[in-house]
């Protein structure tokens, strides 16, 4: 090992040198992490201005289609269902496939059953996660 150092000669401008590469490794190192985070975030907020333009297109589109009033009268009939004067609106019922119509109930048990599960530990899973959730769930 000591032959094999004693083989190595630096002069001093290989000194300084070496020195200051390890200096700008030293200084570019926590500036090049920084410019990748920063780089990360500018994406991801990109993607959500993406993501907001995308809705206020959408929002945007159906406020047309409440400026119209063929599709305002379409939607108070279906939703509503109101008619103009001297029409006669039949509605059916029980228009269900007979394979899409609930079965019957079982009848109720006398006995008691205890579930061998503990409900507790999934509340607080569900809790946790929701709470931890990064969007919200939309409502259908």
């Amino acid at each position: 090992m000591r032959e094999w150092a004693s083989g190595i000669r630096l002069s001093a401008f290989s000194v300084i040198m070496l020195s200051l590469v390890v200096l700008g490794a030293w200084v570019l190192v926590p500036t090049l992490g920084t410019f990748i985070d920063q780089r990360q975030k500018i994406a991801a907020l990109e993607a959500s201005v993406k993501v907001s333009e995308d809705q206020i297109e959408a929002l945007v589109a159906e406020r047309e289609r409440w400026n119209d009033p063929a599709y305002i009268a379409t939607q108070a009939r279906e939703r509503l269902y109101y008619v103009k004067p001297g029409e006669v609106v039949y509605l059916v019922d029980n228009d269900l496939d007979p394979a899409a119509l609930p079965r019957e109930q079982d009848p109720v048990s006398e006995t008691l059953v205890e579930t061998p599960t503990d409900w507790m530990p999934q509340l607080l899973r569900t809790v946790v996660s929701t709470g931890l959730s990064d969007t919200a769930a939309v409502a259908p």
